[in-house]
C-alpha cells in the first residue's frame, strides 16, 4: 500500500454532517467524474474509497448508485470500481454547486462557509486527484490535479484559509497545485483527520531532519579538522625556516616555548595547544596568546624573506 493510499483510506473512515457530506461529494463529482447530460460516472481505484463515495451519495440524495467492477491492465492488474448515475443529474449537481443555470461553475463563498466545509472538499479533492510521495523513499511533496488554472486558483486560495502556501504548475493540458514544505504536509493532514499517517510522517521528519543535522556537525567536525591540520602544517614550515636560518633567537622565550610546544603538537588547534602548555608549565596562556604569537612568527618569517628577495 502506497502512502497515499493509507492517507485516503484514513480520510474514507472520518464522519461527517450532512453540510460536510455535500462539500466533500461536490470536490469529488468535480474532480474526478465524468458527466454528461444524462449521468454521472466515476472510476474509483481503491475500495474503500469507492465505499465511502457510494455511502455519502446514497445519504444525500436517497440514491443508490449503480456499481460495476472491471480489470484494469495499465502496468499492473488491479480492479476498478465504477459509480454510475443516471437519474436527477442536473439536480444532484445544482445541489453540489457544481452547475449553475446548465454552466459549470466553482463554489460560491455561501455553500462553503465555515472551515469544517472547506475542510471537507479538501478532503474530497484529494481524494478524487490527490497523491502525496512517501518520506521515507523521496523528498516531501503533496499536490493535487485540476483541469483549469481558475480551479487551482480556487484551491490556492482555500489552502491559504488555512495558512497552507502552496504553488501552481501547469503539467501538459492540466494543472498541479502542490506543497513541498513538510510542516504544511503535517497541518493538511491534520486537518485531513489522518492521524496514523501524519504519525509517520512526523517520525519520518524526525528521523531525517536529526540525520541531516548529525551530517551537517560532521561536516563541519571534519572541516574544522583539515583547517587545524593545515594551520598546524603552516606552522611546522615557519618554525623550520626560522631555525634553518637562525632567526629564534629575535624571539623572546615565551614564544620560543610556544613554538617548541607547537613542534610537538601540530594537529591540535590553539585552544588545545594553550591547555596543554598550562597545564605542563604551570603558566596560564590562552587560545589569544597563542594566536598573537604566531602573529608575531608569521611576520618576522615574511620580513626575513622580503629582505632574501
Amino acid at each position: 500500500m502506497t502512502f497515499a493510499t493509507s492517507i485516503k483510506e484514513e480520510i474514507a473512515n472520518t464522519t461527517l454532517n450532512p453540510l460536510e457530506t455535500i462539500c466533500e461529494l461536490s470536490a469529488f463529482i468535480r474532480f474526478d467524474a465524468y458527466i454528461t447530460k444524462n449521468q454521472i460516472e466515476v472510476t474509483i481505484e481503491n475500495a474503500k474509497v469507492a465505499r465511502r463515495v457510494y455511502k455519502l451519495i446514497k445519504e444525500a440524495f436517497n440514491i443508490s448508485p449503480q456499481i460495476t467492477y472491471r480489470l484494469q491492465r495499465k502496468l499492473r492488474t488491479r480492479q476498478v470500481y465504477i459509480l454510475t448515475l443516471t437519474s436527477n443529474i442536473d439536480n444532484i449537481l445544482e445541489r453540489l454547486n457544481i452547475l449553475e443555470n446548465n454552466k459549470k461553475t466553482l463554489p460560491e463563498e455561501y455553500f462553503l462557509s465555515t472551515d469544517e466545509e472547506k475542510t471537507a472538499y479538501l478532503k474530497g479533492l484529494f481524494l478524487a486527484s490527490g497523491s502525496i510521495s512517501d518520506p521515507k523513499n523521496s523528498g516531501y511533496h503533496l499536490e493535487f490535479v485540476v483541469s483549469t488554472k481558475k480551479e487551482a486558483l480556487y484551491i490556492l486560495q482555500l489552502l491559504q484559509n488555512f495558512q497552507i502556501n502552496a504553488k501552481i504548475l501547469k503539467r501538459s493540458n492540466r494543472y498541479m497545485i502542490y506543497i513541498k514544505s513538510a510542516e504544511m504536509i503535517s497541518d493538511l493532514l491534520r486537518l485531513f483527520g489522518a492521524i496514523n499517517s501524519l504519525f509517520y510522517f512526523e517520525d519520518i521528519r524526525i528521523y531525517r531532519d536529526h540525520k541531516n543535522m548529525v551530517n551537517r556537525l560532521n561536516n563541519c567536525e571534519i572541516a574544522n579538522q583539515e583547517k587545524i591540520i593545515k594551520t598546524g602544517l603552516k606552522h611546522l614550515e615557519d618554525i623550520n625556516y626560522l631555525k634553518e636560518h637562525d632567526l629564534m633567537a629575535l624571539l623572546d622565550e615565551r614564544i620560543q616555548e610556544v613554538l617548541e610546544y607547537r613542534l610537538k603538537y601540530p594537529e591540535v588547534s590553539f585552544q588545545e595547544l594553550a591547555d596543554i602548555i598550562t597545564e605542563e608549565t604551570g603558566r596560564p596562556i590562552g587560545k589569544s596568546g597563542i594566536n598573537h604569537y604566531f602573529i608575531k612568527m608569521k611576520k618576522l618569517v615574511e620580513q626575513h624573506k622580503e629582505k632574501e628577495e
